[in-house]
């Protein structure tokens, strides 16, 4: 019996968390590749293998390019390999002896010029932030937004907005000289704004008022059990009819806040990570695997639309960080080829190869910390 209850159990976990976050992850995965993959073919470079994941193959074919599209067993990542590559994860590092057989070494990536190969490489984030671009405008288009007006109602007693002077009937305008048009963008600058001083305009009887507030710490607990910190001021938007519409919107406009949504996730992220690296914000709120799979299992029972809306906002979030000025990640080999650029030649290939390993190393503890920092959350 208790075989078949491990085999329930296991069965419900298999279902409810891995598969959401593989298929979330296979999505952020492949725009990324195709990014990789569509530009080097523009470049002139030949790609020889599009996989999705790690490990041996399950399933793929061979296209009229001479190109391996393929699915591996280990759903973790995926890669494009370059004609001539020596590393099969295709970061183009190729050996002389493996190149010298190749008749056109213009169709290898090292043969490739350094401004092809920096566009070959910028593409896969890119492409994650065009991915999320088109889904944010996807989403406004056909279901629409609702948007509530900035417009107050309640203020909590003892609160930083009642000190800073809030008055119910407010209309909240801007915020730190940026126009705010909805209650949801509101909350959202708060809650990234935990202790730091705010300027808010509003609109009190047709004046505009000027006042400031400090966002106070408050710890909240998110719909899968996670306790997080967010700024607080103590505001209550209005309810009455009159301040809440749906709006559709037609491509141009859907465009426009599906990049405007998605700036928005890459200002956070960057200003977390400033705060982050000043001491000021805790790097316990990172999320790893795990974190993100119990979160996806979560989005996932709202429809597969809800899972479509996580990977775009991820997607944002592997683009940022993958052009982060870090060897291993595209940024670090951006900044690898601007230096070329600026020497005239590359590094040399000791110094280089330790880079990678002082990349490498820096990435494996922060996968390290984060997967911990999971488990820790799940224990508590």
């Amino acid at each position: 019996m208790d075989l078949i209850g491990n085999l329930g159990t296991w069965s419900i976990w298999l279902a409810g968390y891995v598969v959401p976050f593989v298929f979330v992850l296979t999505i952020v995965v492949f725009f990324h590749e195709l990014g990789h993959f569509l530009v080097a073919r523009a470049c002139g470079v030949r790609v020889t293998t599009f996989s999705i994941g790690f490990g041996p193959e399950l399933v793929g074919f061979n296209d009229r390019h001479g190109t391996r599209w393929k699915v591996c067993s280990i759903p973790l990542g995926g890669y494009v390999k370059f004609l001539g590559d020596s590393n099969p994860a295709g970061v183009g590092v190729a050996q002389p002896s493996q190149t010298a057989s190749i008749s056109d070494l213009r169709e290898t990536f090292t043969g490739a010029s350094v401004g092809r190969r920096a566009a070959i490489v910028a593409a896969g984030p890119i492409s994650n932030f065009l991915l999320a671009i088109v889904v944010f405008s996807g989403t406004f288009m056909l279901s629409g937004k609702e948007i509530a007006s900035t417009r107050i109602e309640t203020i909590q007693p003892d609160s930083p907005a009642a000190a800073a002077g809030f008055q119910s009937g407010d209309l909240v305008l801007a915020i730190d000289g940026s126009a705010v048009a909805s209650f949801d963008e509101l909350q959202r600058i708060v809650s990234a704004s935990a202790g730091r001083f705010l300027k808010i305009v509003v609109d009190r009887h047709g004046a505009r008022v000027s006042l400031h507030a400090t966002p106070a710490v408050r710890e909240v607990k998110d719909a899968i059990g996670d306790v997080s910190r967010i700024g607080y001021l103590g505001l209550g938007r209005s309810r009455a009819p009159e301040d809440t519409k749906i709006e559709k919107f037609g491509p141009i406009q859907a465009i426009g806040l599906g990049a405007k949504q998605t700036w928005f996730i890459v200002d956070q992220t960057l200003r977390f990570l400033f705060s982050a690296a000043a001491g000021s914000a805790s790097p316990d709120t990172l999320a790893g695997p795990i974190r993100i799979a119990k979160v996806s299992g979560y989005v996932a029972t709202f429809g597969i639309s809800a899972l479509v809306q996580l990977a775009a906002i991820l997607s944002v979030s592997v683009g940022l960080l993958n052009l982060l000025p870090m060897p291993v990640l595209d940024g670090g080999h951006i900044m690898f080829y601007m230096i070329e650029a600026a020497r005239g030649r590359p590094l040399p290939a000791v110094a280089r190869e330790w880079c990678m390993r002082v990349g490498g190393a820096l990435i494996l503890a922060l996968m390290i910390f984060t997967t911990v920092n999971d488990i820790w959350r799940l224990a508590a």
